[in-house]
């Protein structure tokens, strides 16, 4: 089949999030200007640069994720992983402003060191970030959209050190998590490397990441 997006697809569920997937998981936790801790999943996340290492995340509507970010500067990305999927999911769900998604899901805090946002304490890693940028999104008609992009350059890292593995972080271990559209997600349990034409036959240890 083929379809025009505005056109729509006539079927009972939209595939696009299905096709484009698996998508990891922005759990990004914030401080609103009251210094209030706000926890959100986010679908639509992932690294955008290395060197320095950035990420975004999009949020469809002004949410508070993205109103916090922007108005502080900062935010932090805690990894998704398969044991902390019930909490992750809970903190989806919709609470009024100012009230902890923390405290709902039942987890604990953990204080940032680069910035004033609060991490999940169980996570095996997490990234904080300062915003270097945020635009809201528009169309090929150059309309305003409800979206916006939120990047943040990543300034501090936390690695639980049960998961590093001769030097390298093992995301099968620590299961992370994605999604994989409609309501279903996947979990890293296995990986495989591969070789790049570039890499001379042979991986160097400690060799950057290309």
């Amino acid at each position: 089949m083929f379809y025009e997006p505005q056109h729509g697809h006539g079927l009972p569920h939209d595939p696009f999030k299905a096709i484009v997937a698996p998508r990891p998981i922005g759990w990004i936790s914030t401080l609103d200007a009251a210094g209030r801790p706000n926890l959100a999943p986010y679908s639509f996340f992932n690294a955008v640069h290395s060197k320095p290492p950035m990420l975004a995340f999009t949020s469809e509507s002004m949410k508070h994720s993205a109103a916090n970010a922007i108005a502080t500067g900062e935010f932090v990305f805690n990894l998704s992983t398969r044991p902390l999927f019930e909490a992750m999911n809970i903190s989806s769900g919709t609470l009024p402003a100012g009230e902890s998604e923390f405290v709902a899901a039942g987890l604990a805090m953990a204080p940032g060191r680069m910035v004033r946002a609060p991490r999940v304490a169980a996570t095996p890693a997490a990234l904080e970030c300062k915003v270097v940028s945020s635009a809201q999104l528009r169309d090929i008609e150059d309309r305003p959209l409800e979206g916006w992009i939120i990047i943040g350059q990543v300034v501090g890292v936390h690695i639980d050190e049960a998961y590093l593995r001769d030097g390298r972080f093992d995301t099968a271990a620590a299961q992370a998590l994605a999604r994989c559209g409609y309501r279903d997600y996947a979990v890293v349990a296995e990986v495989f490397e591969a070789l790049r034409p570039s890499d001379s036959g042979a991986y160097v240890a400690g060799q950057p990441d290309r």
